[in-house]
């Protein structure tokens, strides 16, 4: 990880304020609120298929399957998460709504895992088979929106362009990033091992807690430096543009193109520093 932290405070002053934003006084936060977010996420995934096998009755074919759309919908929601912050809401907004949601999530998990009615009897094993109760409807709803709520944290994934909004030189970007995949990294490390403990040997009540504690300690941070960051201003749909272009097609597909070189200019003109290109077009009638 190469690279110093100078605090030159590079960003343009914002009009509401006297500070000048973005630059190195980011980096704490941004990177805290990162940790944050892997610790949540990671806190409730990695066992996952382990807790529907134990708390619900799930068979485990049924629970890994159950399992790959919670991570595909997980993947889905940081495109979508991606496309919103780009195109309308920015990078902070989305990423605070996203933590509340996944929050909400969290919570109904934490319920479930608490809660005796949420969830069906533990199985009881009788030489020589074992006999489980499975969940009902409403359990399982209750397990499938929480599910489905915490996998919108996969939208707070936009707090990485969020940070290399920050710097303006590309070496900063590449220290920033450096420090960004280790916290990643670290944080998911402590997932898989502290967080997975606690889970199969204290409680899931005491694992999912965790899971949202770190995602109100990232709210925290994350707030506490608005002040500093700098906001890049979503530049509208990217599908926009590609309406335009099939709607353009579509008008023009009777233009008939000139086969002849010499219809077509392309070039500079006396001062060498204009290209022009013209042609002339005809149109059926």
């Amino acid at each position: 990880m190469e690279g110093s932290f100078p605090g030159d405070g590079e960003g343009t002053p914002s009009p509401a304020s006297e500070h000048k934003r973005g630059g190195w006084i980011t980096f704490p936060f941004i990177l805290a609120t990162m940790g944050c977010v892997t610790l949540a996420v990671g806190g409730w995934t990695n066992n996952l298929i382990v807790y529907m096998i134990e708390e619900f009755n799930v068979k485990s074919v049924d629970a890994v399957q159950i399992w790959n759309v919670v991570n595909g919908s997980t993947i889905m929601f940081t495109v979508l998460g991606a496309i919103i912050a780009d195109s309308f809401l920015g990078n902070f907004t989305v990423l605070w709504i996203s933590s509340v949601i996944s929050f909400l999530g969290i919570i109904l998990l934490l319920l479930g895992s608490t809660i005796d009615t949420m969830r069906p009897p533990p199985c009881v094993v009788t030489s020589p088979s074992t006999q489980c109760i499975t969940a009902s409807k409403l359990q399982f709803s209750v397990l499938y929106l929480g599910m489905g709520l915490a996998s919108v944290a996969g939208a707070q994934r936009v707090v990485i362009p969020m940070g290399a909004d920050q710097y303006d030189k590309p070496n900063h970007q590449a220290t920033f990033f450096n420090w960004l995949i280790f916290t990643m990294y670290a944080a998911y490390c402590v997932t898989a091992t502290v967080i997975v403990y606690v889970e199969d040997d204290v409680s899931w009540a005491l694992g999912f807690g965790l899971s949202a504690a770190a995602i109100v300690v990232g709210l925290a941070v994350l707030f506490s430096g608005s002040r500093f960051y700098r906001r890049v201003k979503p530049k509208g749909s990217p599908f926009l543009g590609l309406a335009r272009v099939v709607v353009a097609a579509i008008r023009k597909r009777n233009v008939l193109v000139p086969l002849r070189n010499e219809d077509y200019y392309c070039g500079a003109d006396d001062r060498g520093s204009t290209v022009e290109i013209t042609s002339t077009l005809k149109y059926d009638d």
